[in-house]
């Protein structure tokens, strides 16, 4: 089948990109290897979520949220709004279509899909092909020594939902970023005896920290907005180090500039720390025997293991032409502004680790230089 551009995720990357390329009348197909859009909201995520920044910050390209919508969007909130978007566009993804390759072939880009509910392979020739997979495409589990022969029972956090069922249980939720500290509250909450990895220093800020760091990047250079949000960290937190928990020496949103590396917003887990209802723990380095081990030598027993330890994405596995736009890991070779744009009408969206707000940008950059590349042309305009 010949079209104009393919789109490889339904996710929101994919949904903004399909939008913008809607509004400029030119014609797309979005591949989707689940059976819904956005499914990692969907399906893969737990039920007290909500977006950590504010909803000014969290809409997709020529669709703001209703006035009447929280400043800070929940989860059902934000999967309405996703339908919503999806609808008012007309994006019509094309779901169970697991892209096997995409290869650059005599001026067009050749796509492979199989279908998962027929078992059909449809073949895509585009000008055009867009990658929407996201950052956040398969789960990660580190390798632990010995896990394998551990008795209890072990989960990625896309398939934890609630602390509920976990009552009275030892549970140990492995990772320190955002997902790792909103599920160690939840179970806490939920009566569970939780203890927390943190291996790595992190960042702890509030939700009005954060807005009002924002703001102030629009008038004040980045290191000293980050001199700021430091100082307030300190002021509100105290010694967190007397905690188990350390602070990086660069600031949070040099971090998040340079690696994607997201501070760790605080909904409440904090409290939780200094009081003792959540155990701060080292890197887990293996088990010994029915015992789990850590750096500093402690064993201790856990019912369950949630691993919050992130994504990695499997664009190598399909993406045959990946050399000239994304790096071993998946994400953009080209820097930041230009990262979305790579050869012979190859993009990418929603991977500069820049969140809702970046990928809302990449995906009204990339219709825009499709629909000038289309203008007068059959085909890419080598670059």
């Amino acid at each position: 089948m010949k079209i104009e551009v393919v789109i490889v995720g339904a996710g929101p990357s994919g949904l903004a990109t399909s939008a913008c390329l809607n509004l400029h009348s030119i014609p797309n197909i979005v591949l989707e290897r689940e059976d819904c859009s956005a499914s990692l909201w969907k399906k893969k995520s737990y039920d007290r979520l909500k977006l950590h920044l504010p909803k000014q910050f969290c809409q997709l390209p020529h669709m703001p949220y209703p006035s009447t919508s929280p400043t800070y969007i929940p989860k059902d909130l934000f999967i309405q709004y996703l339908d919503n978007y999806e609808s008012h566009f007309k994006v019509t993804p094309r779901y169970c279509r697991l892209v096997e390759s995409a290869t650059y072939d005599g001026g067009s880009w050749r796509v492979v899909a199989k279908n998962t509910n027929s078992g059909e392979i449809e073949e895509y020739d585009a000008s055009f092909l867009v990658v929407a997979s996201g950052e956040t495409c398969d789960a990660f589990v580190p390798q632990v020594p010995g896990l394998d022969g551990f008795k209890g029972s072990v989960m990625h956090s896309i398939d934890y939902k609630s602390g509920g069922e976990y009552d009275g249980k030892d549970v140990l939720v492995v990772g320190s970023g955002n997902s790792g500290m909103e599920i160690a509250l939840d179970l806490s909450n939920h009566g569970a005896r939780t203890s927390i990895v943190v291996r790595s220093p992190v960042h702890v800020l509030s939700r009005w920290m954060v807005s009002v760091g924002l703001q102030l990047l629009k008038l004040l250079p980045l290191h000293l907005v980050d001199s700021l949000l430091v100082m307030l960290s300190k002021f509100k937190y105290g010694n967190v180090a007397k905690y188990g928990i350390t602070r990086p020496t660069e600031g949070p949103f040099y971090l998040k500039e340079k690696y994607g590396k997201y501070p760790v917003i605080e909904m409440g887990t904090m409290d939780k720390i200094k009081s003792g209802e959540i155990q701060v723990l080292p890197a887990l380095t293996g088990l010994r025997g029915s015992e789990l081990e850590f750096a500093n030598g402690e064993l201790h027993c856990f019912a369950t293991i949630i691993f919050a330890t992130g994504f990695k994405r499997a664009t190598d596995c399909w993406l045959k032409d990946k050399d000239n736009i994304l790096d071993k890991e998946g994400l953009p070779k080209p820097s930041y502004l230009t990262h979305w744009k790579g050869k012979r009408g190859l993009y990418c969206v929603g991977l500069a680790r820049q969140g809702l707000y970046g990928l809302s940008m990449d995906a009204q950059c990339i219709a825009d230089d499709i629909k000038k590349l289309s203008q007068g042309s059959t085909g890419p305009v080598p670059n």
